[in-house]
């Protein structure tokens, strides 16, 4: 699965802290992450992660792009609700895509804690069957 890892920066802490906890688990999938955030998680669990820019340079919509692709299976966004975001916009347009295209977003902990055990028990094999698709409708 390709799993896409953003954190605002009061988040990264957050973060990191579920990307350690986790690496048993996230180390059998694709990792991608904002610049900052990528960064940090690589150098904190020893995990490959592809870095896009940092989130207020594109990197959200980087992300985005692969969304509207189906390219990316899971969205793990720890969000900082109480701080203004000045690209405001571009979270909104992210959120917005994985509604449109049924891509998993988990927002806080609390979230990203159930979407990764139901990774760890195969419960988004149906991404698989999409992708599936996916690649027959190019041939």
């Amino acid at each position: 699965m390709n799993i896409a890892l953003i954190a605002h920066d009061k988040k990264k802490a957050d973060m990191i802290s579920f990307t350690i906890a986790y690496t048993h688990i996230l180390k059998h999938h694709r990792l991608f992450a904002t610049g900052t955030t990528g960064k940090k998680v690589a150098e904190s669990t020893k995990m490959d992660v592809h870095r896009f820019q940092s989130g207020p340079l594109g990197g959200d919509q980087q992300i985005g792009a692969m969304i509207a692709e189906n390219d990316m299976d899971v969205v793990i966004f720890f969000r900082d609700p109480l701080t203004a975001q000045p690209h405001e916009p571009d979270v909104s347009a992210l959120m917005r895509l994985c509604d449109v295209y049924q891509i998993p977003l988990a927002t806080n902990l609390g979230a990203a804690e159930i979407v990764i055990r139901a990774l760890e028990h195969g419960d988004f094999q149906w991404r698989e069957i999409v992708q599936k698709k996916k690649e027959q409708g190019n041939k």
